[in-house]
């Protein structure tokens, strides 16, 4: 499998290089070459555990991993450290919820970020190489990036995120790992700003090289590969649960990695009729699919942080097949948003981008309401990013209801375990509901963080004092 850019300026790469250059060096986003039809495997993955139908996915887009090494890294990321499995499947109501919680950092980073450290590590070993990663983050990626590679030999992390603007837990699962190798910032900013600074010091290539510079934020193409296998998943137990051909599923996004993942699932075959985008106020995403014009607008601070969120790196790749893997015309697209803050493509149908997509947002009520419903009718607590979708996917496909296939059974994906969010589950139940052990012990842990200005020279310096 050969990896390409998204603006077409770099030679074709193989996965390793791929994985370690992370943005492609022409500011673009790293795609495979090609999306393979699967089609006709999928009766024999249909019964296979997690560990290897991980196996079965991902060996087709990493060919430069021999597969003895390939299922020593999958094993290692899938094993122990998942309990009690890496995407269990809850029945509520009439619909089924993911579970992608399981993992050391209680979210749903953690299936690809257990791997993709992993992966920095054994390419390392084999390069005598070094790695210095630079993260943003909204909320979970850096706590699950941080799991991921503390620790390791040959790897520094700094994570960025908005001062105040993640959940004290989130914050505190970041701050409080204090490993030599591990690096908090806190930016006078938004999490867009957070993205920006680290897209600028990516585009600089001669500070990029210089200080071996990579990324485990979902621009690299590594975190889509590992969360595609989910979704073939879901979608095979949906199927000997209910014995329904295609599922629907309901994916809530701020940045479009996770759902991205599952339409590429879906273009290789997977049994997926259709998505559906949930969003916060947010709604940049949902504003887009429903009249295809997507403009920045407002970050507004919401009860799910990890999706405060304007600019949505991983819309540049799903726009690139949109536009028939044209990337002058990416390109073109992406400076006039550069420059504009808004672009604008045709719509397949009247007010409908893509018929495999159905979009909605939720706003501060609906989530406060679907976290009470969902507890009230179910006994089951879900956190706010979670109840985004819950109540998207209840306004938009009715269960239950007459029209589009109300016999397909519906999977929502569960982002992260509610006792990370306290103060919503509170306020939504009126009751301190949401307690895990290993949030509490976060209180009392000393931290460490450094306080950063918004801009991306300071950062850069930052970055270049701790390496040197």
């Amino acid at each position: 499998m050969k990896y390409v850019s998204t603006r077409g300026g770099i030679e074709p790469l193989e996965f390793q290089d791929a994985v370690m250059m992370g943005l492609a060096d022409d500011g673009g986003l790293i795609v495979p070459r090609d999306i393979p039809d699967l089609s006709d495997r999928l009766d024999d993955w249909g019964e296979i555990d997690y560990p290897e139908l991980a196996f079965e996915v991902i060996r087709l887009f990493a060919t430069d991993i021999p597969s003895d090494d390939l299922r020593d890294l999958i094993d290692r990321s899938y094993g122990e450290v998942f309990d009690p499995g890496v995407a269990p499947i809850s029945p509520v109501g009439e619909m089924f919820v993911m579970e992608l919680w399981h993992g050391p950092t209680m979210s749903f980073k953690d299936v690809a970020l257990q791997l993709l450290g992993n992966v920095f590590e054994y390419i390392l070993a084999r390069r005598s190489g070094k790695l210095n990663i630079l993260a943003a983050t909204s909320g979970d990626t850096g706590s699950a990036a941080i799991c991921g590679v503390r620790g390791r030999r040959g790897i520094h992390i700094f994570v960025m995120h908005p001062a105040g603007r993640v959940s004290p837990i989130q914050e505190r699962q970041m701050t409080s790992v204090l490993d030599d190798n591990v690096h908090n910032i806190a930016i006078d900013g938004s999490f867009d700003d957070c993205q920006r600074i680290m897209k600028t010091l990516a585009c600089d290539l001669e500070f990029k090289q210089a200080c071996s510079l990579g990324a485990v934020n979902s621009v690299n193409w590594a975190r889509v590969l590992a969360q595609m296998v989910y979704y073939f998943h879901g979608a095979f137990e949906l199927q000997r649960r209910t014995g329904a051909e295609t599922i629907r599923v309901c994916v809530p996004t701020g940045n479009f990695g996770n759902i991205l993942a599952g339409w590429y699932a879906m273009q290789m075959g997977a049994p997926i009729s259709q998505f559906v985008l949930a969003t916060n106020e947010n709604d940049i995403l949902a504003r887009f699919f429903n009249s295809g014009v997507y403009s920045l607008g407002q970050v507004h601070q919401t009860l799910a942080p990890a999706m405060d969120i304007q600019v949505a790196s991983n819309f540049e790749r799903y726009l690139y097949h949109k536009v028939d893997c044209d990337s002058d015309r990416l390109r073109s697209l992406m400076e006039q948003f550069a420059q504009t803050g808004r672009l604008e493509i045709e719509c397949d149908l009247p007010g409908t981008v893509d018929s495999a997509i159905e979009a909605g947002a939720a706003d501060t009520d609906d989530i406060l309401s679907a976290i009470r419903r969902c507890y009230e009718s179910y006994g089951y607590l879900i956190d706010p990013h979670t109840a985004c979708g819950y109540s998207v996917v209840g306004t938009l496909v009715p269960v239950g209801a007459g029209g589009a296939d109300a016999s397909e059974p519906t999977l929502c994906i569960a982002t992260a375990h509610p006792a990370k969010f306290p103060q919503a589950i509170e306020q939504a139940t009126g009751r301190d509901l949401a307690r895990h052990p290993a949030i509490d012990s976060l209180a009392d842990l000393p931290t460490r963080c450094e306080k950063i200005a918004n801009d991306a020279r300071a950062v850069g310096d930052f970055i270049v004092r701790t390496i040197n």
